[in-house]
């Protein structure tokens, strides 16, 4: 298929929950890159403030912060009125929390954030931009899931549970969007190499990928289909885990591979784990001490 002008498509503007570092710093850049303005959302006003200074210097683009947390539900008026006076095309709902160790030990405040920022204020961004993209004719809305959400993970349980919200999601509004211009498309990523992912990781993972490489594959595969995984090792995981091996080998393989990523203890060994060896671990930040939650 002919590939779209991205800037006249996905343009003028760009909003990225969870902009200030690591992938949604790179889907920034890569956006920027592209020659499209950002309105980027992020908890720290420093580190965002940092990462649009950088953007508006390096990209020669303009670039709206909003220092918000979307767990906080007053956040998204705050985000709607930050982009009252622009034309949003592209929303890249990317910001995560990931409560990781054993569920019982969580928090309810905790598991709550988790499903706030994860499900709750992915849903509502996409919902607030996508009638003013359909009434276009044109747009995009790009949800950042993981590996972890096309099976539940021991250990990363809410997490991989509010990543599987997303992967549904993304899949319905792909095929209500279908004919209208917009598009919808969830990337999978497994392991990135961000700074909350190297803070918890006691070692990188197997088919661990760069922020750059998971933001310029989602932006190319925009409009290509439903859903894309990055990194070729990531593919073929995804591929036997969903379609060649039993679900409990996928439950069992993603458990002990996040625990093992992430310095936590392993779930009980089963007799398929053992016998299939290790598999891939979870997506970048998605972990913590086992007490406090990454917030991404």
């Amino acid at each position: 298929m002919t590939r779209r002008p991205f800037a006249s498509y996905y343009g003028p503007w760009a909003l990225v929950a969870g902009g200030s570092e690591g992938l949604g710093a790179a889907f920034a850049d890569e956006i920027a890159r592209r020659g499209v303005n950002l309105i980027l959302v992020a908890r720290r006003p420093e580190q965002l403030e940092r990462t649009a200074a950088r953007l508006r210097a390096e990209r020669a683009v303009e670039v709206i912060t909003v220092a918000a947390d979307l767990t906080d539900r007053a956040a998204l008026d705050q985000v709607s009125a930050a982009a009252g006076g622009v034309e949003v095309g592209l929303v890249v709902a990317n910001a995560a929390l990931a409560p990781a160790g054993s569920f019982l030990h969580a928090t309810e405040a905790e598991i709550a954030g988790a499903i706030d920022l994860n499900c709750r204020a992915g849903v509502l961004l996409a919902h607030r931009f996508l009638p003013a993209m359909a009434a276009r004719g044109r747009g995009g809305v790009i949800f950042v899931s993981s590996l972890a959400g096309m099976q539940g993970v021991p250990t990363l349980a809410a997490y991989s549970a509010t990543k599987s919200f997303l992967i549904a999601l993304g899949e319905a509004l792909w095929a209500e969007l279908r004919g209208s211009g917009v598009d919808v498309l969830t990337v999978c990523p497994g392991a990135v190499s961000t700074p909350g992912y190297q803070q918890v990781a006691a070692r990188p993972a197997p088919g661990t990928t760069t922020p750059a490489v998971v933001a310029a594959t989602a932006l190319r595969s925009l409009g290509r289909g439903f859903r894309v995984v990055p990194g070729g090792l990531n593919r073929v995981s995804a591929f036997t885990l969903q379609r060649l091996a039993p679900r409990r080998a996928a439950i069992a393989i993603f458990g002990q591979a996040s625990a093992a990523a992430l310095r936590q203890p392993p779930p009980a060994p089963t007799e398929t784990a053992a016998s299939t060896g290790s598999g891939p671990a979870a997506e970048s930040g998605a972990g913590g001490s086992g007490e406090k939650p990454a917030h991404l």
